[in-house]
């Protein structure tokens, strides 16, 4: 079995991702007042957060942020990315607003892993820009499916939602797994000297609104 098949359990469509809610919690952060969900998915093994604010049940064009998981950027501070900065933005957007959610999403490196992104990092670092690092290693530029996040959504009782993203690709996916998504609201960051090549690859090679 190659590598990509060992590691994307995530990667084939999910017809009827199995979810359970587990527990619910007040969560006061830096961002505002949010209740912390986790679920639990029995499809994939994996457990789902997902910072809240405000009546959803019932909500329709709730700003919500499919965020991926990024142990160098979100956790490390890494400046080769800027997922932290969308991280604290979208928190920042919904911890102001009067409803929204911020989903965290088991999908490092775009669905290849950790051990998988830091080996297209080393590719990089010898010349390759991140899509060319990923088909090097035997990987699509994007692996991730959005199918779980929409079974996440539906259990919380959200009708439709406008995502906090400057990636077309998460509002077709979401929509391919059945949310209504009535459009989006774009997340402007800083550059910096470390990811503008980064930022151009995303914008020239994958499509992003930057």
């Amino acid at each position: 079995m190659d590598r990509a098949a060992r590691h994307t359990p995530w990667m084939a469509s999910l017809a009827t991702p199995v979810v359970h809610f587990a527990a619910e919690a007040r969560l006061p952060s830096r961002y505002g007042d949010f209740r912390v969900l986790a679920f639990e998915c029995a499809t994939d093994g994996n457990d789902y957060g997902v910072m809240a604010r405000g009546e959803l049940d019932g909500a329709e064009d709730v700003p919500v942020r499919l965020h991926s998981e990024c142990f160098t950027g979100d956790v490390m501070g890494s400046w080769k990315c800027d997922c932290r900065d969308q991280l604290e933005a979208a928190l920042t957007y919904v911890g102001a607003a009067e409803r929204g959610a911020v989903l965290y999403l088991p999908q490092e490196g775009r669905g290849i892993g950790l051990a998988n992104k830091i080996r297209a990092y080393a590719l990089q670092d010898a010349g390759m820009d991140t899509v060319e690092a990923n088909l090097a290693l035997g990987f699509p530029d994007d692996l991730r499916q959005y199918d779980i996040a929409a079974e996440v959504i539906r259990q919380m009782g959200i009708r439709s939602v406008r995502l906090l993203t400057n990636n077309p690709a998460k509002l077709a996916g979401l929509r391919r797994a059945g949310i209504p998504v009535t459009g989006h609201i774009p997340l402007r960051t800083e550059a910096n000297a470390h990811n503008l090549d980064y930022l151009a690859t995303k914008r020239e090679k994958s499509g992003h609104l930057l």
